[in-house]
């Protein structure tokens, strides 16, 4: 038997970064996604966003990849959003996302800092976050020639 237990903060955004998620059916939408993965076995210990993107801790388990869980979250998300007629225009995400490991020791201020999204985002905007994290874990940001 394997035992695995790797903690990843994902994030990802609507596309272009058009603030459609708003308060109106942000908060079913994460329960959505919150029942939906328990049923695909993704372990998601918590999940919050803003109008125009979402924070999510994720446990992988041992036959997972982050690119594989981000597609099933984002693919099945936006067609509930779709098929449900809860976004003004046809809704999808970004393509791409971001993904940092966390230790175990710090999870619990990962699940803070997901659960204070609307407080975090009345002072930063989410380009501003990105701007940070791409500081502080020295990502290069690679755009198509």
């Amino acid at each position: 038997m394997s035992f695995v237990k790797i903690w990843v903060h994902l994030v990802f955004a609507t596309k272009n970064r058009e603030p459609l998620l708003n308060k109106e059916f942000r908060y079913d939408l994460f329960e959505h996604i919150k029942k939906n993965s328990k049923e695909k076995d993704i372990y998601l210990q918590s999940i919050n966003g803003y109008t125009d993107h979402i924070h999510s801790l994720i446990s992988l388990g041992k036959d997972q990849t982050i690119s594989k869980i981000s597609q099933l979250i984002k693919g099945e998300s936006s067609f509930w959003i779709n098929k449900n007629g809860l976004a003004k225009e046809k809704f999808s995400w970004q393509d791409d996302y971001f993904a940092v490991s966390v230790s175990e020791s710090q999870a619990g201020k990962v699940v803070n800092y997901i659960n204070n999204q609307e407080i975090h985002h009345t002072k930063k905007t989410f380009n501003n976050e990105v701007d940070e994290f791409i500081s502080k874990y020295g990502w290069k940001l690679v755009k198509d020639l």
